[in-house]
């Protein structure tokens, strides 16, 4: 029998944005800190996030992109299933953030180290909270959308983006407290842990946000890809997920 190969079978689907996004880390991670940490040029560091943020944030709307509009279909077949495997490294990521943490902890004579002010725990609460009722939030979106009610749909992602929004508005007040009382992460060992974790995670935070704005405006013209929507979701679990050990470990323990 004659193998056929259809055309849709025998269509490859490239892409720029993993190249883009690649060149916009080495500018925004290696690069900077290169020229701030070792050669001390404030020029170079600059031009160099310049460059790297900017990158970054195209290559994730490209990207976003093409996972909404689906042109070849991918997403029907191991498009969600993808996400899990994006999340893997970043976990992985996360336990670096923690081992770090607790080798400092163990290691140090005395935790918190002295002149490490008490850190109130209102508003990682708050924030918790708000995380959680997030996650509820995407997961009625979610099910509004299976059932094909757009408006329902974009009101609780709406939602959910104004509560990830507010998240980060909490976080951007704890930060600025703290650096107004003088504490910044080259204070002691545990500010550089707490902004370096804190700040990973806020990161994550954003791109979330970001994937749901890219699944939010198509909505408004009727138009939303449920697997996307989905592997964002899943995404979304996740940075909750990750929260939940930060706030507990680095506030609480």
């Amino acid at each position: 029998m004659e193998n056929r190969i259809t055309s849709h079978e025998a269509q490859w689907h490239t892409s720029v944005w993993p190249l883009v996004i690649s060149v916009g880390i080495l500018f925004l991670g290696p690069l900077a800190f290169s020229f701030h940490f070792v050669y001390k040029n404030p020029f170079l560091t600059t031009l160099a996030l310049g460059i790297g943020a900017p990158l970054i944030l195209l290559s994730i709307a490209g990207w976003a992109k093409e996972g909404v509009e689906d042109v070849h279909r991918y997403s029907e077949g191991h498009g969600i299933w993808a996400m899990p495997v994006f999340i893997l490294p970043e976990a992985l990521l996360f336990v670096g953030f923690f081992a770090a943490y607790w080798y400092l902890r163990f290691t140090a004579p005395a935790w918190p180290p002295p002149g490490t002010p008490e850190i109130p725990h209102v508003i990682p609460l708050i924030m918790t909270i708000i995380l959680i009722s997030s996650s509820i939030a995407i997961h009625i979106a979610e099910k509004r959308l299976e059932e094909d009610n757009y408006p329902g749909f974009i009101t609780w992602l709406a939602v959910t983006i104004a509560l990830g929004v507010l998240f980060l508005c909490l976080k951007g007040y704890e930060w600025s407290e703290l650096f107004h009382e003088g504490f910044s992460p080259s204070t002691n060992m545990f500010f550089t842990i707490f902004f370096s974790l804190t700040g990973f995670h806020g990161s994550h935070v954003l791109v979330g946000i970001g994937l749901f704005l890219c699944a939010l405006i198509p909505a408004f013209w009727g138009k939303a890809s449920k697997p996307f929507v989905t592997a964002s979701s899943i995404y979304w679990h996740f940075v909750d997920v990750i929260w939940l050990f930060v706030v507990s470990q680095v506030y609480f323990l």
